[in-house]
């Protein structure tokens, strides 16, 4: 078990001092912090018309949750293009420098080098994440009566859920090809398939409740308000785990093919 962890560990700091020494995912974060900033702005600044308009006419309004359940409901959305950019070179870049045969037949595990990827790409995506937070935290700090932090900590929690599952899906699929474009537009239609897969489905019976529980937007969108839906947990969890199963079959395949 102690290998285990150390062969993790040491795939996971290579990894991660790859993407911050990387000036695509610098401008990747450029440009999702200038985009979050800009909505947070616009949201704050239409929630409080709205809510200036409510008590004219002696009416109240949870200003705070409905300005968290818009940011991170918008932050969700542009997360389904940012993420794919970040997945698409986990896997794509080793079969272009020839290293994932080495990879494969190296002593470290499949399931422990996509493990390591995975933590490393999700942990860059945290360190975007949390500046959002911070000025959040200012901003609802301020409101009386007091915003719930557990409803802020659940909407963040379903947010990081959400980007390990596209992460991990996106992971498989950077390891199908060579191409980073490729991988990043496969990742996109999927996330987007899934994103929507409630809506796809339509209202038809137990089909479209089968393909609603499989909704990513579904799920977020629970968490987001401060549900702490049991199935919303194992969905997203689910979503990981089969990434990383994927992807370590294959590149058990592909060690099998050059064998």
């Amino acid at each position: 078990m102690r290998v285990i962890f150390s062969n993790v560990l040491a795939i996971y700091r290579k990894e991660l001092q790859n993407y911050f020494a990387s000036p695509l995912a610098a401008a990747i974060a450029g440009i999702f912090w200038f985009l979050a900033g800009l909505f947070f702005i616009r949201i704050l600044f239409t929630a409080t018309l709205t809510a200036a308009q409510f008590d004219a006419q002696g009416q109240q309004i949870d200003l705070p949750a409905a300005v968290l359940q818009d940011f991170l409901g918008v932050i969700g959305f542009i997360s389904l293009f940012i993420l794919p950019m970040l997945s698409m070179s986990l896997y794509t870049e080793e079969r272009k420098r020839g290293t994932l045969e080495l990879l494969a037949t190296s002593p470290i595990t499949n399931w422990a080098v996509a493990l390591g990827k995975l933590l490393a790409v999700l942990t860059f995506y945290i360190s975007l994440v949390l500046p959002l937070m911070a000025y959040e935290a200012i901003v609802f700090g301020s409101t009386n009566p007091p915003f719930s932090p557990i409803i802020f900590l659940v909407g963040h929690g379903g947010l990081i859920l959400l980007a390990a599952a596209v992460l991990s899906l996106g992971m498989f699929i950077s390891s199908l090809t060579d191409s980073t474009i490729l991988a990043a537009i496969l990742t996109f239609v999927l996330t987007l398939l899934l994103w929507l897969t409630d809506a796809l489905a339509g209202n038809s019976g137990a089909i479209g409740d089968f393909f609603g529980h499989l909704s990513l937007l579904k799920h977020f969108t629970n968490l987001v308000q401060g549900v702490v839906d049991t199935s919303s947990l194992i969905l997203f969890i689910s979503y990981t785990v089969l990434g990383l199963f994927l992807t370590a079959q294959s590149v058990e395949a592909f060690r099998f093919q050059r064998s």
